[in-house]
């Protein structure tokens, strides 16, 4: 019987191949999906073959998942609980469903992974696995076992299995949109993370520019097509797209921007200090959050914020197939016709902020925001709105100022008349 086990050729996923093959017997088929992790991706499937696994895929899925993961979150402006631009949970379900089509191919229904019960992931693979085919068996070594990290260590070894990552500071996880960076001394809130944890952000102020560098996005229905000059592809392939990401996050990391630290509410209740490095990320969905602001109404916006919020609790709670996603991302769509336009980003010694935004759908008009002599607001109309606008509110404060009032002069009259018998 054969077993599809997502690989990414770590400590996990490695003693997984050789737990499967002992505990179960079963003949171990390892799946690995490109998503711009950056690894060798040949040494991997050499691996993955020496602890024992009788065939390898390796899938590039870099352009699926910028054009069909990465793309629906910067319209959704996707950004878990305000910070994290959700690269790892986007990721999880492209997987898992490339996964489920090796298992298809090989005639099985098992399926595995490496992920520990304390994590986010095992929920993204399983509810999409099981989404895609109802009918599998889920194995997890790694949580079914309860095993630690120094467990799986000693387990390596008495197997003879060589694992690179072993001797490694940090546990990373990345790919195009952003890099996770756990463990070590990491896992202390109280620290300070150390410069030698981040690859994609310059956080050497000797190497920093002293010049200030400019991001010239192009957007066309909310996603973007050109930034300063790299394009993506007109055919849709999504290369272009690939390439956009990867300048973007060169470019913005050379100028100290893309760093996250902050404490995350994991979906299995755990309290995480967790780091991220995503300077593509950060710096396009402050674009396009700053041109939805220039052509959608207060309304469209106040509301998106509501639907943006609820998109990204169910991207990291692993519910991508979530009927309900497909709903929100009917409306995203289409608050999206208008979001077209070029917006300018300001980066310097790890600072970024929007300087510039235009589109031919722009809601602002200099005309009505000017305070100079060309300015067509009539001030004189101002008056009626602002007495209507906070009718009730004036309304609210005098009747209850006067009961207010009335309330007090009775808890005056008491002490005095307590001060009397006293």
């Amino acid at each position: 019987m054969r077993v599809a086990l997502a690989y990414s050729g770590g400590l996990d996923t490695s003693v997984a191949i050789r737990w499967l093959q002992v505990k179960y017997g079963y003949d171990v088929v390892t799946v690995t999906v490109d998503v711009g992790q950056g690894d060798d991706l040949k040494a991997i499937e050499e691996r993955a073959k020496a602890i024992g696994a009788v065939k390898h895929y390796t899938i590039d899925a870099r352009e699926e998942f910028a054009r069909d993961y990465v793309m629906p979150c910067i319209k959704a402006n996707g950004l878990y609980e305000g910070k994290y631009p959700l690269a790892t949970a986007l990721a999880r379900p492209l997987i898992a469903s490339k996964v489920v089509d090796v298992a298809r191919k090989e005639g099985t229904d098992v399926l595995a992974h490496g992920c520990t019960g304390k994590g986010n992931d095992q929920v993204r693979f399983d509810i999409t696995m099981r989404a895609l085919m109802p009918s599998c068996t889920i194995i997890a070594p790694i949580r079914d076992m309860n095993m630690t990290r120094d467990v799986e260590i000693e387990f390596a070894r008495r197997e003879g299995i060589e694992v690179a990552s072993e001797a490694k500071r940090y546990s990373i996880d990345q790919n195009l949109w952003g890099r996770a960076i756990e463990g070590g001394s990491l896992e202390s809130a109280d620290k300070e993370p150390d410069a030698d944890a981040f690859r994609w952000v310059n956080v050497d102020p000797k190497l920093l520019p002293d010049d200030s560098g400019y991001m010239h996005i192009e957007f066309d229905h909310g996603i973007p097509v050109a930034i300063d000059g790299v394009r993506a592809d007109d055919d849709g392939d999504g290369r272009g797209m690939v390439e956009m990401i990867e300048y973007a996050n060169e470019k913005a990391g050379r100028y100290g921007v893309g760093i996250i630290d902050h404490i995350e509410d994991r979906v299995v209740g755990i309290k995480s200090r967790e780091v991220y490095e995503a300077p593509a990320a950060l710096t396009i969905i402050e674009a396009h959050r700053e041109l939805e602001k220039l052509v959608l109404t207060s309304h469209q916006l106040r509301f998106k914020q509501l639907v943006e919020q609820q998109w990204s609790m169910l991207v990291y709670s692993g519910l991508w197939l979530e009927p309900l996603m497909a709903d929100l991302n009917r409306f995203i769509d289409s608050t999206q016709e208008y979001v077209s336009g070029k917006v300018t980003v300001k980066m310097y010694k790890g600072a970024f902020r929007v300087v510039a935004r235009s589109s031919p759908y722009s809601l602002y008009d200099e005309g009505l925001a000017t305070y100079g002599k060309g300015s067509t607001f009539d001030q004189s109309l101002a008056r009626g709105f602002v007495e209507l606008w906070g009718l009730q509110s004036i309304v609210a404060n005098r009747v209850r100022g006067i009961q207010t009032h009335h309330h007090e002069d009775r808890v005056m009259q008491g002490v005095d008349e307590v001060s009397m018998h006293g």
